[in-house]
């Protein structure tokens, strides 16, 4: 490719030339921007995807009344699991219990282990599909740390 007298190249689209002889701190700028633009665009994305809204029981029971196609549809719902209800079947590892936010209740299924702090009468977060028996087939089951980590309130 042909030179010009000031080092740059002739371009082939155009007539004009361009520079190849960009100075340091000129690629470190736009290395740095385009760097910083990229990391910017992940934690945006990657919030968006953890930063998902889930329903009560109560505006789940809404929706599928208003619109009866929101069966079998991925969801969270966050609740209290009822006490008493949790039955555990360790030979497959199928846990069942009940859920509520006090004024409506939806059965669980979840196969798979609980979490750690999983235990009657904790707040969680289920992920899965409401069938059209209106039970909760869970994916993924997120229980709320217990007060252990909260600070101790002064007398």
């Amino acid at each position: 490719m042909p030179r010009t007298p000031y080092g740059g190249r002739w371009s082939v689209l155009a007539t004009e030339w361009y520079n190849t002889n960009m100075k340091a701190g000129t690629k470190f700028a736009l290395g740095a921007v385009l760097i910083v633009g990229s990391v910017g665009y992940l934690m945006a994305s990657g919030i968006k995807q953890t930063g998902q809204y889930f329903l009560t029981p109560s505006e789940l029971a809404q929706r599928v009344s208003a619109d009866p196609s929101f069966y079998d549809l991925g969801l969270k719902v966050g609740a209290r699991v009822v006490p008493g209800t949790v039955s555990k079947e360790i030979a497959t590892q199928t846990l069942r219990f009940h859920i509520t936010d006090g004024t409506v209740n939806y059965p669980v299924v979840f196969k798979g282990l609980p979490p750690d702090t999983f235990t009657d009468s904790v707040e969680v977060v289920v992920e899965g599909r409401l069938q059209r028996d209106g039970v909760i087939h869970a994916t993924n089951v997120l229980a709320k740390c217990g007060s252990r980590y909260e600070a101790v309130p002064k007398a």
